[in-house]
């Protein structure tokens, strides 16, 4: 059974969400950023008084010599830019890409500018220059990245080539050995493209495991919606009871009240047996709601898996609910509870094997005084041993970007995993043992969490939860 990344069948996301899983695919200049304006200024606001602050205390308190003219108006050009942003644009708007490109050569050429007069490569703030990249890193797309990389790295050699003197104590100079400026060129070099990728690497993991997450979220919250409906179905039923009652009541009055050959009494005869109708709708309505209430909230296992399974038979390879305790254990079969994480994680695994099986898919049951146990199996090729230890992770894909727009994203098996751990069942993933093939996918809770003894109080108060929400809208 093979993971998200190789099945057909991965749940179709939400359009928007499927929008906001590919912006980064938008042409440059037109997709948005991840990084609001106020963040570039308040850093710049910083880099201000940092660089200020530096410039004060090594002439006015070490008494070196600086040139303070050019290192003004250098920090001058970053403070008016700030200033400019402020009065013209909204602090809390999304950066486009061009424009946080920009302010980051913008930063990138200022302090290249005011390390050529203070020293350039000698000057041990060089290491400064990585501080711009790693933002760009965190908020850009790689390849514009890539080309900031670049340009520092040529502000790196023009630095090297080109600079005032290191500033130091009157008629007295400081060189470094030419060797240990070309050591700490390419100490500075390398720091700037492993910052890059590090940094990158983090925020990229960080982003698409929020997203993931979001998706997940909007499955759940589907089924939660669809687990819902029969309380929901009761509640309205209760509470138009009343109102219905009444009318019934006011037609029948009329009806009674009028003489036989007067024209409106078919109408409210009509009008009576309408409103009896709808009564009686609503009566059965009411007891499916609060009959089917409580199998909502729990149900024997077997019936859970056969519910799980009944929609994918017929799909081509059999699929067959086995259940029994462990070997050697005499516990009774657990009645647990119907929630929507556990039945949309299963059904995506049994999903998922359906796809890559040859013949058969198993579903297992088992359990003993103390835990609960599914096993989902395939007799198919089983898991790529290159994906096999990435498995859970989200967007584990070899699909061409066409297809996952299409629907496939990579997230199937993320999604039933993150659902079954929140449910508090722990997954595993491995490949059948020779000769057989085909993969197994295994899911373990304690007995306690899926059978509580607070199920039938829920069955009991969840009809009246529900009429208190019809209440409050």
């Amino acid at each position: 059974m093979p993971d998200a990344s190789l099945s057909p069948r991965d749940p179709a996301p939400e359009p928007d969400m499927v929008d906001f899983l590919h912006a980064e695919t938008a042409p440059f200049g037109a997709a948005t950023g991840r990084v609001r304006l106020r963040t570039f200024i308040l850093l710049r606001w910083l880099a201000v008084a940092g660089q200020t602050a530096a410039v004060v205390f090594v002439s006015a308190w070490l008494g070196l010599q600086v040139d303070v003219v050019w290192c003004a108006v250098l920090i001058g050009a970053s403070a008016l830019l700030n200033l400019v942003l402020m009065l013209t644009l909204p602090s809390q708007r999304l950066m486009k890409e061009w424009e946080a490109a920009g302010q980051v050569g913008f930063d990138i050429l200022q302090l290249t500018g005011l390390l050529a007069v203070t020293g350039g490569a000698d000057n041990p703030f060089m290491l400064l220059l990585i501080a711009p990249v790693a933002v760009s890193a965190t908020a850009l797309r790689p390849g514009i990245t890539a080309v900031l990389v670049g340009f520092t790295i040529l502000c790196v050699l023009f630095l090297a080539h080109v600079s005032e003197p290191l500033p130091w104590f009157a008629g007295q100079t400081f060189e470094l050995p030419e060797l240990y400026r070309v050591g700490l060129i390419l100490a500075v070099g390398v720091g700037l493209l492993f910052t890059a990728v590090y940094a990158w690497r983090v925020a990229e993991e960080e982003h698409r495991l929020v997203t993931a997450l979001a998706a997940a979220q909007i499955v759940l919250a589907r089924e939660q919606r669809l687990s819902s409906l029969g309380g929901l179905a009761a509640a309205a039923a209760h509470e138009l009871g009343t109102p219905l009652a009444t009318i019934h009541l006011v037609a029948a009055e009329m009806a009674r009240s009028l003489h036989p050959d007067d024209p409106l009494l078919e109408d409210a005869q009509l009008l009576v047996s309408q409103t009896q109708r709808c009564r009686d709708i609503l009566s059965t309505l009411s007891s499916r709601g609060e009959s089917g209430d409580s199998l909502m909230l729990s149900t024997p296992i077997n019936a859970l898996l056969e519910e799980i399974a009944g929609p994918h038979r017929g799909l081509g390879p059999r699929v067959e609910v086995h259940a029994a305790p462990f070997e050697g254990s005499t516990a009774p079969p657990p009645t647990v509870l119907r929630s929507p994480e556990v039945r949309h994680g299963i059904g995506n695994l049994v999903e998922n094997a359906i796809g890559f099986a040859s013949s058969r898919v198993d579903i297992i049951a088992r359990w003993s005084a103390s835990e609960i146990e599914i096993v989902v199996r395939d007799d198919g090729h089983g898991f790529m041993l290159d994906v096999l230890p990435r498995l859970g992770e989200p967007y584990i894909s070899d699909r061409p970007k066409s297809e996952a727009r299409a629907g496939g994203l990579g997230l199937g098996v993320f999604i039933a995993k993150t659902l079954l751990e929140r449910s508090g069942g722990q997954v595993s993933f491995r490949n059948r043992s020779a000769p057989e093939s085909g993969a197994v996918v295994r899911v373990v809770w304690s007995r306690e969490r899926l059978e509580r003894d607070e199920v039938g109080k829920r069955g009991q108060t969840s009809i009246s939860r529900a009429t208190a929400v019809m209440r409050a809208n």
